[in-house]
């Protein structure tokens, strides 16, 4: 079993740069996965997203690569014709506004923020940058990977502690059905012989007795859950990416405990019902951190 949540960090220097690669997981009904990149290498995105959904069925999943180069190779180069542009507009705008003086500091200031009066130029080379980060990457994501199966391993000790007593709860609806079939019949015999006394027809009370079983019997809604609960631990222990199952699975428990609930005479099958619906809560909003 694995976790939709999961965290890793991993940072590399070298002479060239440090590279640092950071992927965090949360819950999310299907893979959302996003790859923060520079701009300048997109060209890689898709390796790592491939990577990535080899490896992860389900999670809102972001990865953050940074690079941090140590020496920029860079050239920069100046437009000084656009730069001379808008250094005389400032000089008109001052001499329209009235200003006497003019703050060729502050005006330098914004010339440099203009878009286009510097250029930065410089060779990307993608293949490079790529074998910079894979290590980076893949160490990262080895740790992710083992943070997601250590959290589900947590996940799974607590479900099968939770499904266990939701067993329990279905096995004292199993003990009571017969208690509940023998109160229907002492009733109905009761009141025969309360009306009619010696006159009571045995065939009637009987015919009466499976009329009322056949509206309050929970005899097929335990065979149902019971059913249910064995095939959610079979998933449990069995299937690695089970989450969608297990949504499934508490759907159909859902509807044979409130069954069972509203067909119930008893104040002890109530207590009980209650129970097993805070089980089955309980194991529902776990499961939805199952991948």
């Amino acid at each position: 079993m694995i976790s939709m949540t999961g965290y890793a960090y991993e940072e590399q220097t070298t002479q060239e740069a440090t590279v640092s690669v950071e992927i965090k997981s949360v819950n999310s009904r299907f893979l959302d996965l996003t790859v923060n990149l520079p701009s300048y290498l997109n060209a890689l995105e898709s390796s790592f997203r491939q990577k990535i959904s080899e490896k992860v069925a389900r999670g809102k999943v972001d990865v953050f690569i940074r690079i941090k180069e140590n020496e920029s190779d860079a050239a920069v180069t100046v437009d000084t014709k656009l730069a001379k542009t808008y250094m005389d507009a400032y000089k008109q705008i001052a001499t329209a506004a009235g200003l006497s003086s003019f703050s060729t500091e502050a005006a330098l200031y914004a010339l440099i923020n203009q878009e286009g009066v510097l250029h930065s130029n410089k060779d990307y080379d993608v293949e490079k940058y790529q074998q910079m980060i894979e290590p980076v990457f893949d160490a990262a994501f080895t740790r992710f990977l083992s943070d997601k199966e250590r959290e589900g391993q947590n996940m799974k000790k607590d479900l099968l502690e939770k499904l266990s007593k939701l067993e329990e709860c279905a096995a004292f609806f199993k003990d009571w059905q017969p208690k509940m079939e023998e109160y229907f019949k002492e009733q109905i015999t009761t009141k025969f012989n309360e009306l009619l006394g010696e006159n009571a027809d045995p065939n009637r009370i009987m015919t009466e007795t499976a009329a009322m079983l056949v509206k309050y019997t929970i005899n097929e809604e335990i065979v149902r859950l019971c059913s249910h609960i064995s095939a959610m631990k079979d998933e449990i222990n069995n299937n690695p990416i089970p989450g969608k199952r297990l949504d499934f699975i508490c759907q159909e428990m859902n509807r044979e405990i409130n069954t069972i609930g509203s067909k119930n005479q008893f104040a002890e099958v109530s207590a009980m019902v209650i129970n097993a619906k805070d089980a089955l809560e309980n194991i529902r909003e776990q499961s939805k951190n199952v991948e």
